[in-house]
């Protein structure tokens, strides 16, 4: 159902993905821990995780990436954690169709998700998403919107095109969502270096495959807890 939530993004980053010249640049993770550690900085972590909390929809795009691949400085960052409110939400991921007396329930476990791990892509799409059903335009755009901006920051990573300028996430269920968001269907995937390797149906797709750099996640080896 993931892919019905993507209506949102999908006109804003396909043609980006497909048609992208390079104006990427891989992130330079010291320096972005050095910005996010200063006090008098505007990508001081504390001050940007309030913005991104209150859905402030005047985050600039290099906030954005010091949001996105600073939380990997966090004592909060567990790559391969799911919460126990994710996985309250996984019913409802697999409904076909929604009632409306699910909506509240959703959204209320969507933010409580979200409070779990505030850069939870699959959850933002997904609450986006309901808001939109629920008639809520005003917070549908502006969970998008911060949504938007976090893809922005994988986006401006790289071209995904081979692992030397893979696309960097912070957690593989991001991978998932880029793909699913891209409507690109995976055919298998592999570890290449420091990257992952989704390869697509041959001839499918004007590529042959994708490319995520996971080096952040390595670091972190295989802690589930």
């Amino acid at each position: 159902m993931l892919k019905q939530f993507s209506f949102i993004f999908l006109f804003l980053i396909s043609g980006f993905f497909f048609c992208q010249s390079k104006e990427y640049e891989a992130p330079n993770y010291k320096v972005i821990q050095k910005n996010i550690e200063n006090k008098d900085s505007e990508y001081y972590y504390p001050k940007l995780m309030d913005k991104l909390k209150a859905n402030d929809t005047l985050i600039t795009n290099d906030q954005y990436k010091h949001l996105y691949f600073g939380y990997t400085f966090q004592k909060d960052y567990h790559p391969y954690k799911t919460s126990e409110n994710e996985k309250k939400l996984n019913s409802y991921f697999q409904k076909k169709d929604l009632k409306k007396s699910d909506y509240a329930e959703i959204i209320k476990i969507s933010n409580a998700a979200l409070n779990d791990f505030p850069l939870n892509l699959r959850v933002m799409n997904f609450l986006a998403y309901i808001y939109h059903l629920d008639g809520n335009e005003a917070m549908a755009k502006k969970v998008s919107h911060n949504l938007y901006g976090l893809f922005g920051a994988i986006f401006s990573s790289g071209d995904g095109r081979d692992c030397t300028t893979g696309f960097h996430v912070i957690t593989v269920s991001h991978e998932y969502v880029v793909m699913n968001i891209l409507q690109l269907e995976i055919a298998s995937q592999s570890l290449t270096g420091d990257c992952d390797y989704l390869a697509l149906e041959k001839d499918k797709y004007k590529l042959p495959g994708v490319y995520f750099n996971i080096t952040k996640l390595k670091e972190k080896g295989f802690d589930f807890k």
